[in-house]
């Protein structure tokens, strides 16, 4: 296999199991940002945050808070220019990282620049070359290495979750059925009932 398609497989592997990128949040003091994802267990996250200070009359902050899918705090803070974060997941779920300035001066809007990083995307590539003293294509090849690990992590994630789903799908029209069928065996009591009623209000009136 070439560089090139060595390159190319590493590149399309990454975008597949790795997710990265910088997002700008506007603040302001009447609502909260947040970002969400559905992440697997076991995966790395990190970021990095920043407010992009522009021509404000006083020096802004923000509040940032990070839960796990049980809403466990991963991280705190209060009151910050900057700041990162960085966990391993403990369980299967969506991880929510919310932002929200703190009191500013009426109409006044910040700028957040959030850096997020999940899965391989997360890890830092240029420590392990070194300490692995690998470059070039070999690099690449472990690169592929890890990736291959998160897609096949990533597959046997989704085929547990579209079993569970499955499960849950059929046991839901089971008890859809037999509600139905409670439905119609009322329908046919209330109807003999009102019957029977009616039969015994014409037989006093003497109607039959």
């Amino acid at each position: 296999m070439g560089r090139g398609a060595v390159a190319a497989a590493a590149l399309t592997l990454w975008w597949l199991t790795g997710r990265a990128g910088a997002v700008w949040l506007e603040l302001s003091t009447t609502a909260t940002k947040c970002l969400s994802e559905e992440i697997q267990s076991n995966v790395v996250v990190m970021a990095d945050y920043s407010i992009l200070f522009e021509e404000h009359p006083v020096r802004p902050t923000v509040f940032v808070k990070v839960t796990s899918p049980y809403g466990d705090v991963l991280h705190l803070a209060e009151k910050v220019t900057y700041g990162q974060f960085a966990f391993t997941t403990a369980e299967s779920g969506v991880y929510v990282a919310c932002f929200w300035a703190e009191t500013l001066d009426r109409g006044m809007v910040i700028n957040l620049n959030l850096d997020w990083r999940v899965g391989i995307a997360a890890k830092d590539w240029h420590t392990v070359a070194k300490k692995e003293k690998i470059d070039g294509v070999s690099l690449e090849l472990v690169k592929l290495e890890a990736a291959a690990r998160a897609i096949h992590g990533n597959l046997l994630y989704l085929i547990v979750k579209e079993a569970g789903m499955r499960d849950l799908s059929e046991w839901t029209q089971v008890k859809i059925t037999w509600l139905s069928l409670m439905s119609l065996a009322v329908c046919i009591a209330v109807s003999v009932l009102q019957v029977w009623h009616l039969k015994r209000f014409f037989q006093k009136k003497k109607l039959i």
